[in-house]
C-alpha cells in the first residue's frame, strides 16, 4: 500500500502540473474552470483526516493550495477584476455543490448506494458551509493583499516586474494564515479535541507554507508562457 507521505508529494507536482496543462490550453478560461474544479474536489475530500509527516491533517489543502495559485495567477496576467471574478465563481460553485448535494440525500434510491452517499455528504454541510465563508474571506483577502504587495514592490523597484516571489508568497501565506485558522476551528470545533484542532491548523498551515514556496517555480513558468504568448 502506498503511504500518505509518497501520495501527497505525487498530489502536489499532479496538482500543480494541471494548473500549467489548464493555463497552457485555456489561458484566463482555463485557471477560472480550474477554480471550479478545485473547489468541488476540495470541499469533499476536506472531510478525510490523514496524518503524514507526523502531522495529523485534512485532505484538500493541496487543492485549496492551488485554488490561490490561479487567483494569484489570475492577478498578475489579467487583473484585479479577474482575480475577484475567479473568487466569486468559487462561492458560486460552493453554493451550488452543497444544495446539490444535499438534495441527493433526499430520493427514494433503489441500487444500495444511498447508505454510501449519506456517510460521506450527511457529515459535510457544516464543512463545506465553513470552507465557503472562509473560501470568500482569505482569497477576497488573498486578491486585495497581492495588489499591496505589488504596489510595494513597484515601489522599491520601481521596475513592475519584479519581485513575483514576494508578492506571490507574501499574499498567499497571509492568506492561507487566515484560512487555516478560520477554517479548522469554524469546521471542526466541538467534533475533535483542543489538541487536535491545534494540530490540524499547524499542519494544515505548514503545508500551506511548502505548498506556496513550491508554486514560485510554477508562477515563474507561467508568466514565461504568458508573455512569450505561448498560451493557446
Amino acid at each position: 500500500m502506498i503511504n500518505n507521505e509518497i501520495l501527497l508529494i505525487f498530489s502536489l507536482f499532479f496538482i500543480y502540473g494541471l494548473v500549467l496543462i489548464w493555463f497552457y490550453l485555456f489561458g484566463e478560461k482555463g485557471l477560472l474552470c480550474f477554480i471550479v474544479f478545485t473547489t468541488i474536489l476540495a470541499n469533499i475530500e476536506v472531510i478525510l483526516v490523514i496524518k503524514a509527516f507526523s502531522l495529523e491533517q485534512t485532505l484538500g489543502n493541496i487543492l485549496f493550495g492551488a485554488s490561490f495559485l490561479a487567483t494569484d495567477m489570475l492577478s498578475e496576467f489579467y487583473g484585479k477584476n479577474s482575480s475577484k471574478k475567479a473568487v466569486i465563481i468559487g462561492i458560486l460553485t460552493s453554493i451550488s455543490f452543497v444544495i446539490l448535494s444535499q438534495s441527493w440525500l433526499l430520493y427514494d434510491v433503489i441500487n444500495g448506494l444511498d447508505e454510501p452517499f449519506k456517510i460521506i455528504f450527511s457529515n459535510t454541510p457544516r464543512v463545506m458551509l465553513s470552507s465557503l465563508v472562509v473560501y470568500a474571506i482569505s482569497q477576497f483577502f488573498d486578491v486585495w493583499i497581492y495588489h499591496k504587495w505589488w504596489t510595494f514592490t513597484q515601489k522599491i523597484s520601481g521596475d513592475k516586474r519584479k519581485y513575483l516571489w514576494l508578492r506571490n508568497n507574501g499574499s498567499t501565506l497571509t492568506s492561507q494564515f487566515i484560512n487555516s485558522l478560520l477554517f479548522t476551528f469554524f469546521a471542526f470545533y466541538g467534533t475533535y479535541s483542543l489538541n487536535t484542532l491545534l494540530n490540524i491548523f499547524i499542519s494544515s498551515y505548514v503545508i500551506f507554507i511548502v505548498t506556496s514556496i513550491l508554486d514560485t517555480p510554477i508562477i515563474y513558468l507561467s508568466r514565461y508562457l504568458y508573455e512569450n504568448k505561448i498560451i493557446k
